[in-house]
Order: C-alpha cells, then sequence, then structure tokens
C-alpha cells in the first residue's frame, strides 16, 4: 500500500522551489477538476487549468529584496554610519585633548623674553608668560568640553 504525507501547498512550493538548479526552470501549477492544485516540473495530465511561470533566479537567488527587509536594511545602515559618525567625532575630540594637554606641558618653560631681571639679581615670569599658561590651559578645557559633548551624544 502506497504511503501518502499530506503537505500544504506553500511547503510543496518551498521544496520544489529548492529542488530547482540555479538555470531557470519552468514551474507549472496545475489546477485539477475537483480543485486540488499540483506543483511540478511538468504540467499535471487531465488538469483543468495550467499556469506556467519561471522563477527569477538572476540576482542570485530565487526571489528578490523585500520591500520590509530593503527598510529594514536601509535603516541599519543609517544607523552603522550615525554610529561611525559619532566615533569619529568622539576620537577626534580624544585626539584634541591630547594635543593641548601635550601643548601645555610644554609650554611649562618660559620662552625667551618671558622672563625678566630683578634688581636683586633674581628673575621673575612676565605677564606675557603668565598670558600665555592661561590660553594652554583654556585649550585644555574646551578640548575637554568638546569631549565631553561628543561623548554626551554617544
Amino acid at each position: 500500500m502506497p504511503i501518502r504525507i499530506a503537505t500544504s501547498p506553500g511547503w510543496l512550493i518551498f521544496v520544489v522551489l529548492l529542488a530547482l538548479p540555479a538555470a531557470a526552470q519552468t514551474l507549472y501549477k496545475s489546477t485539477m477538476p475537483d480543485g486540488r492544485v499540483i506543483y511540478g516540473d511538468k504540467p499535471a495530465q487531465d488538469a483543468a487549468k495550467v499556469e506556467e511561470s519561471r522563477p527569477d533566479v538572476s540576482k542570485g537567488g530565487i526571489g528578490g529584496t523585500a520591500p520590509r527587509e530593503a527598510a529594514a536594511l536601509k535603516q541599519l545602515e543609517e544607523g552603522r554610519q550615525q554610529r561611525e559618525v559619532t566615533d569619529d567625532r568622539v576620537s577626534n575630540a580624544e585626539k584634541a585633548v591630547r594635543s593641548a594637554e601635550a601643548a601645555r606641558d610644554a609650554g611649562k618653560e618660559p620662552l625667551p623674553g618671558e622672563r625678566i631681571g630683578t634688581a636683586g639679581g633674581g628673575s621673575r615670569l612676565t605677564d606675557a608668560y603668565l598670558q600665555r599658561q592661561k590660553s594652554l590651559e583654556e585649550n585644555v578645557e574646551k578640548a575637554r568640553r568638546s569631549l565631553e559633548q561628543a561623548l554626551s551624544n554617544k
């Protein structure tokens, strides 16, 4: 006695499409007089109606991208791009802090003309030196605020 397996038409289509080779083959949907639908690579005998279709395999697969999938992919891509922009801002802000700190540390020594002699034989720093130190420190603070802003937007 032959074994009969009940399958839904959707499952049968899936199995048939998986069985198709990569080259485009013709798929036949045969509607029998009693309403049953049979899918195959040949039309069924005594079918009341036969529909022929060729799956589009030109894009390397059986079907194309659904609009929902395309929208999800676009959303993921936009999110990735935004994260890259944010990461670049943070990285640049970190570099600016390191650069400002290095300039401040390198600027500790007085430059020529920033030290003047006193009557007692000693020397003192000029207002230009003090102003330069203040400016270097302000640059560090400004760079740190920029870094904090970039991190808060992350």
